[in-house]
């Protein structure tokens, strides 16, 4: 992962990948530390990484996704960005909402747009198995939610609702 090349770093996820079957707990350290050391260095392998690893690792061992709790509190983008990514998996699930929801809170004030981005996708796949709650999330957060964030999280309601939620949460 240290390697500079962007292709070297998704083969080695890939690699890695391939024996998911097989994750382990311990595993989650490690990848914190690729992502704290900036191996992953932009949003396409932080992405790769929570993805093919860090998300599979979560479904097996639902136990370890509260730990994505502090990781979002990291000085580190690419920590803090797999605090919610990271979440998807279980978020299409209907698993993990309320952390998912808490998470989502926490990063809102972030000042990276990549952050604000991460959170509203995260938002709409937990949208999926929740879309009430993720009207009512919006709604109360109101103008405290990123417009980046806002047009991601609503991607998947109709049009109306759309215009709707954005008028509501100015």
């Amino acid at each position: 992962m240290p390697d500079p090349v962007l292709e070297v770093k998704g083969v080695a996820v890939e690699v890695f990948a391939r024996y998911r079957k097989v994750f382990r707990p311990a595993l989650l350290a490690a990848w914190k530390r690729w992502l704290a050391k900036n191996y992953s260095a932009n949003w396409a392998t932080t992405d790769g990484i929570c993805g093919s690893l860090i998300g599979p690792l979560l479904l097996q061992h639902p136990a370890l996704a509260p730990k994505m709790r502090a990781w979002s509190r990291s000085p580190n983008l690419w920590v803090r960005r797999a605090s919610v990514v990271s979440l998807i998996p279980l978020a299409r699930r209907g698993e993990q909402l309320d952390l998912v929801h808490e998470n989502a809170r926490r990063l809102q004030p972030d000042r990276e747009d990549l952050m604000h981005k991460a959170v509203g996708w995260t938002l709409r796949e937990a949208g999926k198995a929740d879309l009430r709650r993720l009207e009512r999330y919006l709604i109360a957060q109101g103008a405290r939610t990123p417009r980046t964030t806002l047009r991601y999280a609503i991607e998947r309601f109709p049009d109306t609702k759309r215009r709707d939620l954005l008028a509501r949460t100015r």
